[in-house]
């Protein structure tokens, strides 16, 4: 089975409120997204600028997972929150699609990608400590400035070079 992965689009807000309902273990306490209106600061008008940046994976048609950042303020109050030019991340791997390497697959892109954007990235403490040793092995370590978030330090991108491979001398007269 193939995975098949997405940026996410505003127009794909949707994707994100279904997912922080997984990312924020509801499923398994049994609330709603509704019960805890201080989480509408991870998907409320996601993806209208240029401070938001998520991934989505499909199989055979079906959402499975997705991993979403957001740069917040220290007024927001997000139990992530680090400092401004570092983004809070959420992640969330629906149940039926959990054990099968996809949240490493999501990850490992996003890092990528987010990578180009900030020089790190933040995440509240997992609850679990399959959570913790999940982000410990991207490199995420405890914050200095909060102790239940978890922080990892990006390396801006290497530059490539591009070979240019057009034979100009076709093109002169």
């Amino acid at each position: 089975m193939s995975l098949e992965f997405y940026f996410l689009r505003s127009s794909e807000q949707k994707i994100v409120t279904d997912m922080l309902y997984y990312a924020q273990q509801l499923d398994e306490q049994s609330k709603e997204l509704d019960d805890l209106p201080h989480l509408k600061i991870y998907n409320d008008f996601y993806g209208l600028t240029r401070k938001d940046l998520g991934i989505y994976v499909m199989q055979e048609s079906v959402v499975c997972g997705a991993i979403w950042s957001r740069r917040l303020n220290k007024e927001h109050n997000s139990k992530g929150f680090v400092c401004e030019e570092c983004p809070v991340l959420n992640i969330a791997i629906k149940p039926a699609f959990r054990k099968q390497g996809i949240g490493t697959k999501l990850m490992e892109q996003f890092l990528k990608e987010q990578s180009a954007l900030s020089s790190c990235v933040s995440i509240e403490l997992p609850k679990t400590p399959q959570g913790v040793a999940f982000l410990e092995k991207f490199g995420f370590e405890p914050s200095t400035q909060n102790p239940q978030v978890l922080l990892k330090h990006l390396a801006p991108p290497k530059e490539q070079k591009v070979q240019n491979t057009i034979d100009y001398s076709k093109w002169l007269d």
